[in-house]
C-alpha cells in the first residue's frame, strides 16, 4: 500500500457499478454448486470493496478541506449515487437470504451476517431513494455551515474547536469570553442550523413511513443494528443513569468547583479540573504521534504492528485549519485493511485521547480485517465498536507520563472522572432525540424546551450563566451527531459501561487484555448480547450493572484522586 496522500482516487463509473453489481446477483443467483455462489459472493464483497474505499478516499480529501471544490463534487455524486444502487443491493440480499447455498455460507460467515441481511431487505425500498438523496445533501450543507464558522478572538481566527482551547484556561475571565464567543457563534448560524434539521426531521420521518414503519424511532433502531433491545430497554438504561450515575457526578462537580475556588460551577468551569490548569501534553503533533507509537509498541505485538502500519503509510490527519471539518473520526478503506484517523489537535489532553480512542477504532478494525474473511465482518455496531476505542484509553494509561510528564496523575484523574461525568450528556442527547421524533411537527422552540427540560433532569449542575441562547435550550444543536448520525450517541454510554467493565478487569488482574483482544477479533460477526458474552463483558442494560459500575467509578476515582 502506499502512503494515503499518493493514493489514486477515481470517480466509480456508475453504470460499471450497475453491470457489475448486475452480474454478481445473477452469476449468484444462477450458481449450480456451493463453488459457484461462493466465487460471486466474494466477486460481489471485493468489488463494493474497492467503490467504499473511493468514496472514503473522497471523503477524507473533503473533510480535509471544505472548501475544495473538486471533492465537493466528488461527495456530491457519492451523495446521489449511492441511494440509487438501493435496488441492486436489494436484490442482492433477497437472494443471499433465500440461497440454498445459505446453511454453508453461514458456517463460513456466521448467522448474524444473513440477520442484518434480512433485516436490510426490510429497509431498502425505491421509495426511499429520493428523500435519501436529500438527506444526505442537507447533511452535507449542515457540514459545511458548521465547519466554515469562524471568529476573532484575541487576534487569533478560531472555529468551534480552536475556542475549546481557552474554555479550558486558568484564567476566568478568559474561559468565560471564550464561552460567549462560543455560544455567539451558534447563535449566529442558529436559524440556518434549525432549518437544516426541521428538514432532516421531516425527511427522516419520510423514509420511515415509506417502509412501512409507525415512526422513525422503530426504523432507526433497525437500521442501527439494535435487534435485542429497543426504545423501552433504552428508556430504563437512561433511567438508571439518573439514579445511579448523575447522583456521583454531581458530587464530582461539587468538589470541582471547591478545588476551584468558586461558588458556583458555571459551564465554562466545568473542563477545568484544577486551578492551575489541566494536564496539557508536551510536544508537537509530531512528538505526539512518536510518543504513541512507542506506547503501542510496548503495549502488545498487535499494537506495535498495528501503529507502525498507521504511520508509515501517513494515515492521519490531525491538525486544525481553516475549512477543515470539525471533530474527529476513524474511518477505514476496505480494500486496503488500512484505518484512518481524522482530528483536530488543539492543544489539550484531547489531543492524547484521539491517539488512543480513535485509534482504538483503528486498530480494532486493522485486527479484525486480518482475522475475518470479509471486511463487512470487521465492523460492529457502534455500541461495540466505542468499547473498542474507549477501552483503549484505558489501557493507555501506564504511558501517560511520556505524553503529561509530572501531571500524568492530574490526567488520568481528569480522564476517568469524565468518563463517568459524559454519560449523563449522552444520555441527554438520546432521550433528546426520542422526543424530537415522537412530536415530529415540534417547532424549533419546542425542541429548546425539549432539551433544557432533559439537561435539568439528568445534569442539574448545568449553569449558563445567565447566557439567553444557551438558557433558553439551544445547547443541543452543538452536537453534530444529532445531524449526520441520528440516535447515533446511547451507543457510546453503553459502550462506556462495557469500557468500565474492561477496566476494572485490568485494576483486578483478571485478564482485562486478552479479553480485549477477543473482543476486537469477534468484530462484528454476532450480534450485541452474543458478542458481550462471548468478550466476557456485562450487558448494561440492567439497573444492577448501572448501579455496580456506578459504585466502581466512584471508588475508583477516589483512589486517583489519592495519588494526586
Amino acid at each position: 500500500m502506499q502512503k494515503f496522500k499518493d493514493l489514486a482516487y477515481q470517480r466509480p463509473d456508475k453504470e460499471e457499478l450497475v453491470r457489475e453489481f448486475t452480474d454478481c446477483i445473477q452469476q449468484f443467483s444462477s450458481a449450480g454448486s456451493f463453488e459457484q455462489a461462493h466465487e460471486a459472493f466474494l466477486r460481489w464483497h471485493s468489488f463494493a470493496d474497492r467503490m467504499i474505499s473511493m468514496y472514503v478516499i473522497a471523503y477524507i480529501r473533503n473533510t480535509v478541506n471544505m472548501k475544495d471544490e473538486f471533492y465537493n463534487n466528488e461527495i456530491e455524486f457519492f451523495n446521489e449515487t449511492l441511494p440509487q444502487l438501493t435496488p441492486l443491493q436489494k436484490q442482492w440480499g433477497e437472494a443471499v437470504v433465500k440461497s440454498p447455498f445459505r446453511p454453508r455460507l453461514e458456517e463460513l460467515y456466521g448467522s448474524h451476517y444473513f440477520q442484518s441481511k434480512e433485516i436490510e431487505d426490510r429497509l431498502l425500498n425505491d421509495a426511499i431513494i429520493e428523500p435519501s438523496i436529500e438527506e444526505n445533501n442537507i447533511s452535507t450543507e449542515y457540514s459545511k455551515t458548521a465547519a466554515t464558522c469562524a471568529t476573532e478572538f484575541r487576534g487569533e481566527t478560531c472555529n468551534f474547536y480552536g475556542l475549546l482551547r481557552h474554555m479550558q484556561s486558568t484564567d476566568r475571565d478568559e474561559r468565560k469570553e471564550a464561552f460567549e464567543s462560543w455560544a455567539a457563534l451558534y447563535e449566529r448560524v442558529s436559524g440556518q442550523i434549525e432549518e437544516q434539521y426541521g428538514k432532516l426531521v421531516k425527511l427522516r420521518c419520510q423514509i420511515a413511513k415509506a417502509l412501512g414503519f409507525d415512526s422513525y424511532i422503530d426504523y432507526i433502531y433497525l437500521a442501527r443494528g439494535r435487534y435485542d433491545y429497543g426504545a423501552k430497554e433504552v428508556a430504563e438504561f437512561r433511567e438508571a443513569v439518573r439514579k445511579y450515575i448523575t447522583p456521583v457526578c454531581d458530587k464530582m462537580y461539587r468538589e470541582q468547583a471547591q478545588r476551584l475556588g468558586v461558588d458556583k460551577l458555571r459551564y465554562y468551569d466545568e473542563s477545568l479540573v484544577f486551578p492551575d490548569g489541566n494536564a496539557t501534553p508536551i510536544g508537537s503533533p509530531e512528538e505526539l504521534v512518536a510518543k504513541a507509537r512507542a506506547m503501542y509498541a510496548d503495549l502488545s505485538p498487535e499494537t506495535k504492528e498495528f501503529f507502525d502500519f498507521m504511520t508509515e503509510h501517513e494515515l492521519f490527519d490531525l491538525v486544525t485549519r481553516e475549512n477543515k471539518h470539525l471533530g474527529g473520526y476513524c474511518t477505514s478503506l476496505p480494500e486496503y485493511k488500512a484505518p484512518f484517523i481524522f482530528s483536530n489537535f488543539n492543544g489539550t489532553s484531547a489531543d492524547v485521547d484521539v491517539l488512543t480512542h480513535e485509534a482504538g477504532h483503528a486498530f480494532e478494525f486493522y485486527y479484525a480485517s486480518r482475522q475475518l474473511p470479509l471486511s463487512d465482518l470487521a465492523d460492529s455496531t457502534s455500541e461495540i465498536c466505542e468499547i473498542h476505542s474507549m477501552s483503549m484509553e484505558f489501557f493507555a494509561y501506564p504511558y501517560m507520563d511520556s505524553f503529561f510528564g509530572d501531571k500524568a496523575d492530574r490526567y488520568r484523574y481528569a480522564h476517568f472522572t469524565e468518563a463517568l461525568k459524559t454519560i449523563p450528556y449522552l444520555v441527554c442527547v438520546d432521550e433528546f432525540q426520542h422526543r424530537v421524533f415522537e412530536n415530529p411537527d415540534a417547532t424549533p422552540a419546542d425542541w429548546r424546551k425539549f432539551w433544557r427540560e432533559i439537561e435539568q433532569k439528568y445534569m442539574p449542575w448545568r449553569d449558563y450563566d445567565g447566557n439567553e441562547f444557551l438558557e433558553s435550550g439551544a445547547f443541543w444543536m452543538q452536537k453534530q451527531h444529532i445531524f449526520l448520525y441520528p440516535f447515533y450517541y446511547i451507543d457510546y454510554a453503553l459502550a462506556q459501561m462495557g469500557a468500565f467493565s474492561l477496566f476494572r478487569r485490568r485494576v483486578e488482574n483478571d485478564g482485562a487484555w486478552e479479553h480485549y483482544l477477543r473482543l476486537c477479533s469477534i468484530g462484528g460477526k454476532y450480534g450485541y448480547t452474543e458478542t458481550l458474552n462471548r468478550a466476557g463483558i456485562p450487558v448494561p442494560l440492567s439497573d444492577e450493572i448501572v448501579r455496580s459500575t456506578a459504585e466502581f467509578a466512584e471508588k475508583q476515582a477516589e483512589v486517583l484522586k489519592a495519588r494526586l
